[in-house]
């Protein structure tokens, strides 16, 4: 699905032009911009960079991954801010924002840029040549490390893709159009600005330092174009399992630490062939069910492999980690989150065995990830409104991924649709899609990874679900409501218990008043269909 890289003017789509785009897009041009064309002329520009520690660890098969021989993995730390600030995100098309405003900053922005030497980077999102999409970015020198690990993270243009391009299919979009200043400050802008065009493909990262915010703002568009061209953009994961002349496709949704990747990546002790997608980001085709991975990389926290594991073979660069020298003389890094929290690395698609941009073969399944201590490890939900429903209100847990404001209990149970916080466009689009998923006969089940009640649900025993789940072993029964559930010794579920239903009523009661609140909040611009309130009115005439 290959995009626009030049405009044709004319009366016609002189609108295309619009204020923030044309300010964007003219900032590549500047005399002051060097174009990187490859990962390995980034590294060589990152490695030179003040503050980057060179770490004595290879990168495994880097001629695999359109890197020199020799190449070590780079660490690079931040400030005081290591997770994203949603606080940051101002999107053009959403009530309440001024686009005449933002347009006025953004362009003295872009012209305190004038006297710094800018980096011009290339890459692609989707890696099918059933959707791929061009990407462009801009970052001030002194930030060599922000652009090698874009470059990681994205497929850049290699000669196999760059053709994959040219015969992929044709959308009438421009390019992705990204202008980034990480130093930047404004006094109405004390956490920093990530302003979004969605339409119009562009966007500007300013006074954001932490990579995350870099990746998702690629993301956040990429899943944009997704959507309007009848794509389901995904925040999740997504394997299939083969056995047995079997064939199961499973897709994962939750934030940063809900076990999202951890499931994703489980090899289930080598019972199954496992081939994946991808952890964090990919669309599906609504109309054969197919997926596509986004980027080919991944950007995992550190807090679960220590310096021994041997995942580590596979980073190619870390970020916010300690780093120290060990017995053999050589500079490792110091991980497990002790610097601080949230400590990332992105890690190669070798990490992933059987790792595939496509599967052709339709999704079977969608596990909302939940940490909602009053639902059990498993639920199954069979009704396509409020299997899409509770996937608007799926429940979880902030994490140290996060950048939370003063006063924010990190610990609350929270509302995030779909696990997708970088939505662009209504609410309402993402509902239908994934109601028509379910339509189409996709099953839908709620894991919960958390606690049930004061019990943490063990990753063993989730895993030995899923296994039912995939083997067409599992034996669910009626709860309430047309829910189902698996009977799980040690994990009872005791209905019948007063003080149970009123815990069960109070989550279900929180869940309405989150889908009210769309209504009336930035003006109905997220409100859902009435059936969606109906169907969790229904669970709770039950209890």
């Amino acid at each position: 699905m290959s995009t626009k890289g030049r405009w044709q003017w004319s009366e016609v789509n002189k609108t295309n032009f619009s204020k923030i785009r044309s300010t964007i897009e003219a900032a590549f041009y500047g005399n002051n911009v060097e174009l990187l064309t490859s990962r390995r002329e980034a590294y060589k520009k990152a490695i030179k960079s003040p503050g980057t520690i060179v770490t004595d660890l290879p990168v495994y098969k880097p001629e695999l991954l359109n890197l020199d021989e020799g190449t070590r993995i780079l660490l690079f730390n931040d400030g005081a801010t290591v997770g994203r600030f949603a606080g940051a995100r101002k999107i053009i098309g959403m009530p309440g924002v001024n686009e005449d405003a933002l347009a006025e900053v953004l362009r003295e922005a872009v012209y305190g840029t004038r006297y710094r030497k800018m980096y011009h980077a290339i890459s692609y999102t989707g890696l099918h040549e059933d959707f791929m999409v061009k990407n462009h970015i801009l970052i001030p020198e002194g930030f060599e490390n922000t652009v090698y690990n874009w470059l990681l993270n994205f497929q850049d243009l290699t000669p196999e893709y760059a053709a994959m391009y040219e015969r992929s299919k044709f959308l009438n979009e421009p390019d992705i159009y990204i202008f980034t200043d990480p130093d930047w400050s404004h006094p109405d802008f004390p956490g920093g600005l990530a302003l979004f065009d969605p339409k119009n493909n562009c966007a500007a990262l300013l006074g954001l330092r932490y990579f995350g915010e870099f990746k998702k703002g690629t993301l956040t568009l990429g899943w944009s174009v997704g959507n309007r061209q009848g794509y389901v953009a995904c925040h999740g994961g997504l394997k299939k399992y083969e056995f047995d002349g079997k064939k199961y496709v499973a897709a994962f949704f939750g934030l940063s630490g809900s076990g999202k990747s951890t499931l994703t990546h489980a090899k289930h002790n080598g019972k199954y062939k496992i081939t994946i997608v991808h952890d964090d980001a990919l669309v599906i085709n609504l109309e054969d069910l197919s997926s596509i991975a986004l980027e080919p990389s991944y950007f995992d926290k550190t807090s679960d492999y220590p310096l021994t594991s041997d995942d580590n073979k596979y980073l190619l660069t870390i970020q916010n980690c300690g780093a120290t020298v060990d017995e053999q003389g050589r500079i490792v890094p110091v991980m497990e989150d002790i610097r601080n929290g949230n400590g990332r690395a992105i890690k190669s698609k070798l990490w992933s065995p059987n790792r595939v941009d496509k599967i052709e073969e339709p999704v079977n399944a969608i596990f909302w990830i939940m940490k909602d201590p009053v639902l059990p490890p498993i639920v199954r939900i069979e009704d396509p409104v409020l299997a899409s429903t509770m996937g608007a209100t799926l429940a979880t847990k902030r994490t140290s991924a996060e950048k939370l404001l003063p006063g924010v209990d990190p610990e609350a149970l929270v509302f995030e649709p779909y696990a997708n916080p970088f939505r662009t466009y209504p609410l309402s689009e993402d509902y239908e899609k994934f109601k028509v998923l379910f339509e189409k006969g996709v099953e839908c089940y709620i894991i919960n990874t958390g606690f049930y009640l004061n019990k943490k649900v063990p990753k063993e025993l989730t895993l030995e679900i899923l296994e039912l789940i995939v083997e067409r072993k599992a034996n669910f029964v009626d709860w309430f409501g047309g829910l189902k559930i698996l009977e799980i010794p040690g994990f009872e579920v005791r209905t019948s218990d007063y003080e149970y239903r009123e815990l069960l009523k109070i989550s279900f009661e929180k869940r309405l008043e989150f889908l009210k609140n769309k209504d009336v909040e930035n003006q109905g611009y997220d409100k859902l269909p009435e059936e969606c309130k109906l169907s969790i009115q229904s669970l709770i005439a039950y209890l």
